[in-house]
């Protein structure tokens, strides 16, 4: 397993400290004018998003975690397991809701996606940055109401609701980003 000295930190790299696998978010080289140098961090618990700020000295050593993200296909969802299939080797896993979460909110079936793992754990799903869905509900908009920014509820295919801008209609197909969950344009 490799190491990395805390005065190597980048943000990005995935390091496992205190039996958690935390990504380094943020981090600060500190000189004081007394004292010795030590390294001020923010790590992102990559399993729970929790953060966790700390110093440590330089020279202390951390074992590298390795992040496997797999492109792999969403098949279907039966109860609360979802199916997945590896897209080279064909082979397919189940996972419970409680991994899914909510990230397959805006993803149809046979997409790809990454499913990411540590040590053969998986711990997240990340669907494409930009997915393309139809409008399955929408209320029209009303003729007149241009004011800016003026948004509508709607709900796509895969049964999410996003607010929308009021022009868009009922069958249009619009560009969601899946990291906020919002509206981008028309596709």
């Amino acid at each position: 397993m490799a190491t990395i000295t805390a005065g190597d930190f980048r943000n990005g790299v995935t390091i496992e400290y205190d039996g958690k696998v935390c990504q380094v978010i943020e981090f600060q080289h500190v000189k004081p004018g007394k004292g010795a140098a030590f390294v001020r961090t923010k790590l992102k618990n990559i399993v729970n998003g929790g953060v966790i700020e700390n110093s440590f000295r330089p020279t202390e050593k951390f074992e590298t975690a390795h992040i496997e993200r797999k492109n792999m296909q969403y098949l279907y969802v039966d109860g609360d397991l979802y199916y997945f299939m590896d897209n080279e080797t064909y082979d397919q896993i189940a996972l419970g809701a409680d991994v899914v979460g909510d990230s397959l909110k805006f993803v149809k079936e046979n997409e790809n996606v990454k499913v990411v793992s540590h040590d053969g754990n998986v711990f997240a799903i990340e669907p494409e940055i930009n997915v393309t869905l139809e409008v399955t509900e929408c209320e029209p908009g009303v003729k007149g109401n241009t004011a800016t920014g003026a948004t509508k509820p709607c709900t796509v295919e895969t049964g999410a609701t996003l607010n929308v801008p009021l022009f868009v209609n009922q069958g249009d197909k619009i560009v969601i980003d899946t990291r906020t969950g919002e509206y981008m344009s028309r596709a």
